[in-house]
């Protein structure tokens, strides 16, 4: 018999990977749906055909009806916060996946937790934009036992991801490991736009034809985020595609990372104190790409540019 899904966290990244989980993945029961913000997990069903998802209130009512539990959600606090509520209910035999990017000590704190009621447990987070959530085409790692992974690895190849990084048998921990510090290259990707833009502006050489070469050496993310800053994008969008918060937390874990291995990335301070800046100028709405602000702010630009 199909299992029954439940899927936990309907951010930019989320939506698209519970979309494609309906359809394209086997089950029979509709796909449950929970977030803090039931308007998001409502307007999420409402895109979605007839029957296929469902909205539950609570994870108290949602965990008993799940055999698989998928979550994707901010950041440390509110992953451990997830599971401390499901793992006071009756879990054993329960599958959970968590897609979220947190500190590979929580992740090797909740797989602990997991093991101990019972539970399978499966890190798997992933590498992509929103856009590749939207497509399927998302790069999925996955760790634990091997068990537990093969049983998670057919909701990501051909559904949610369009590759699958296998860390089979690895820690779970190795996998948000990898996710932290391969969001760095990220970071240090935007930094380098950014400072470029800025010089090709001021120096006469033009952005759009910085842009141009950027788009055929690079295609893909670096073009994306290129087009975010001259666009204006950066600045102009309601909600950010990689808020500032959770960069910056990414960068946190990062340093922790490189001091426990004793080691430093000394690219990300430079990146993380544009980071501050954006954080400073934006609020919590700020994105990533907001670097490019904060460049031409130390360059006597303005912080917003004009498309």
């Amino acid at each position: 018999m199909a299992p029954t899904l439940l899927w936990i966290g309907l951010g930019n990244m989320g939506r698209g990977m519970a979309k494609n989980i309906v359809e394209k993945g086997e089950f029979s029961s509709p796909l449950l749906l929970y977030n803090r913000s039931t308007k998001k997990a409502l307007e999420l069903v409402a895109t979605l055909p007839a029957g296929k998802a469902e909205v539950v209130e609570s994870l108290e009512l949602g965990i008993p009806k799940a055999d698989v539990v998928f979550t994707c959600v901010a950041n440390d606090d509110a992953v451990q916060d997830l599971f401390k509520v499901m793992f006071q209910s009756y879990v054993t035999g329960k599958l959970f996946i968590d897609c979220s990017t947190v500190h590979p000590d929580t992740t090797e704190l909740i797989a602990q937790r997991a093991s101990e009621a019972g539970a399978d447990f499966v890190a798997a987070p992933i590498f992509g934009t929103p856009a590749m959530a939207d497509a399927g085409q998302l790069i999925g790692v996955l760790a634990g036992p091997r068990s537990s992974a093969e049983k998670a690895s057919p909701w990501f190849k051909g559904v949610m991801a369009g590759s699958v990084i296998d860390l089979l048998d690895e820690p779970c921990r190795k996998a948000t490991m990898l996710k932290v510090l391969g969001n760095t290259f990220v970071f240090n990707m935007v930094e380098q736009l950014a400072e470029a833009h800025v010089v090709a502006e001021k120096s006469g050489l033009g952005t759009d034809v910085l842009h141009q070469f950027v788009s055929y050496l690079f295609p893909g993310a670096y073009t994306a985020c290129s087009t975010s800053m001259l666009s204006g994008e950066y600045h102009k969008r309601a909600e950010p595609f990689f808020a500032i918060d959770l960069a910056r937390k990414d960068a946190t874990h990062a340093r922790s990372m490189a001091r426990s291995a004793g080691t430093e990335l000394m690219t990300l301070e430079i990146a993380d104190t544009h980071f501050a800046k954006v954080k400073e100028h934006c609020g919590k709405s700020g994105d990533m790409t907001g670097v490019y602000g904060a460049v031409r702010g130390e360059a006597g630009l303005k912080f917003e540019n004009e498309a």
